[in-house]
C-alpha cells in the first residue's frame, strides 16, 4: 500500500513539474510576439530619426545669434568670386592630416586613427578657402581628438555609428570654421578610420 502511495505521488510530481514546464513555454509563447512587436517599433523609430537627420543635412540648423550686417565677417568674405554657372556647381576637397587617439576603453589600450576629407562647399572660393582652414586646422585636430578620445569601441563599431560620428564631426567643424554665417563645409568624407 505504501509503495502505491508513493507512486501516486511520484507520478503527482511528475506531472506538476509538467504543468509547470508547460506554463513557462506557454508565457514565452504569449509574450513573445509582443516583444518581436516592441523592437521592430523602437527600430523603426530609430530609423526614422536617424533618416530624418540624414536627409535634412546642415542646411536645417540656423544659429541662434545673426550675424551683424554692417560687418562682413571672415567667413563671409570667403565667398567664391564666380563668372559661370557651372563653375558653381563644383565642390572641392580639403584633406586633414591623420589623427590618432586613444580611445576611452578600459583595461585595453585601442586606439583609432581618422583621416578625413571635407568637402567644402562651391560657394567657398577654393585659394581663400584654403588659407582660411590652414589658419584654423590645429582647432580642428584638437576638438577631433578630443571628440575621437571620448569614443568607446561600441561607439564607433558599425555603419550607423560611422554615420553619426560624420554628421558631429561635420555639425563641430562648420560651428568652429563658420559660427556667423552659411555652413561651408558639406560633407566629412573618411579617407581612413583605423581601430587597433
Amino acid at each position: 500500500m505504501a509503495d502505491k502511495k508513493t507512486d501516486k505521488k511520484d507520478v503527482e510530481k511528475q506531472e506538476d513539474s509538467k504543468a509547470e514546464k508547460s506554463d513557462g513555454k506557454g508565457l514565452v509563447s504569449r509574450f513573445l510576439p509582443l516583444i518581436i512587436m516592441a523592437v521592430v517599433v523602437v527600430f523603426c523609430a530609430g530609423a526614422g530619426f536617424g533618416l530624418s537627420r540624414l536627409l535634412a543635412g546642415p542646411d536645417t540648423a540656423q544659429t541662434a545669434e545673426p550675424a551683424q550686417e554692417d560687418e562682413p565677417t571672415q567667413a563671409e568674405d570667403l565667398k567664391a568670386d564666380v563668372d559661370s554657372a557651372a563653375e558653381t556647381q563644383k565642390s572641392w576637397y580639403y584633406p586633414l592630416e591623420p589623427v590618432v587617439a586613444n580611445l576611452d576603453e578600459p583595461g585595453v589600450t585601442r586606439y583609432v586613427r581618422a583621416t578625413l576629407m571635407l568637402e567644402i562647399s562651391p560657394e567657398v572660393d577654393q585659394k581663400k578657402g584654403i588659407a582660411f582652414i590652414e589658419e584654423k586646422k590645429p582647432l580642428l585636430t584638437n576638438w577631433l581628438t578630443i571628440y575621437l578620445a571620448g569614443l568607446g569601441l561600441e561607439d564607433i563599431r558599425g555603419n550607423r555609428n560611422l554615420k553619426r560620428i560624420q554628421l558631429q564631426i561635420l555639425d563641430a567643424f562648420n560651428e568652429r570654421l563658420f559660427p556667423d554665417a552659411k555652413p561651408g563645409v558639406k560633407k566629412i568624407l573618411f579617407k581612413e578610420f583605423a581601430i587597433q
